[in-house]
């Protein structure tokens, strides 16, 4: 997969989540996955359409999701990851891929995303591309991946 594009997501996760006062944010690496992935937490999935085509997978455990989401709602405890933190998760996955969609433009190439399609429990992914990538972070300490099964046309 094109540099520039796991750039633009991994660039998105340490621009947005400032935002929003999470500072403690580390890319460990990336590594290549094939066709799938099992899961046991919370996932957010963006369509991509245009000059670039598939999805990109925000995974992380239903606690890194409960204090993201604590955060995107100032500070506010979240116990349960229930409709208001889902809701806030849905979001964060929409401005992720808005922010790398960004980054993308700048460097000629474009994409259209989808509304985000939010995923939670024990469950398989099955990519759209056999040539996946994952970028390991953490956030506050926690285990955050990005999946990307992107192809330019």
């Amino acid at each position: 997969m094109n540099k520039e594009i796991v750039t633009a997501f991994s660039s998105a996760v340490l621009n947005v989540l400032p935002m929003f006062g999470i500072e403690d944010l580390k890319i460990i690496g990336e590594k290549s996955f094939g066709k799938q992935i099992e899961s046991n937490g919370v996932i957010g999935i963006i369509g991509i359409i245009g000059e670039l085509t598939g999805n990109a997978y925000f995974a992380m455990s239903e606690d890194c999701a409960k204090k993201i989401a604590s955060y995107m709602m100032g500070g506010m405890e979240v116990s349960a990851f229930d409709e208001l933190a889902q809701s806030a998760i849905s979001e964060l996955s929409n401005m992720l891929a808005a922010n790398a969609s960004i980054v993308l433009s700048e460097v000629g190439k474009s994409m259209d995303i989808s509304t985000p399609t939010l995923m939670n429990g024990d469950f398989t992914v099955s990519f759209s591309f056999s040539n996946v990538v994952c970028i390991d972070m953490l956030v506050e300490e926690m285990p955050f991946q990005i999946y990307l099964s992107i192809k330019e046309k």
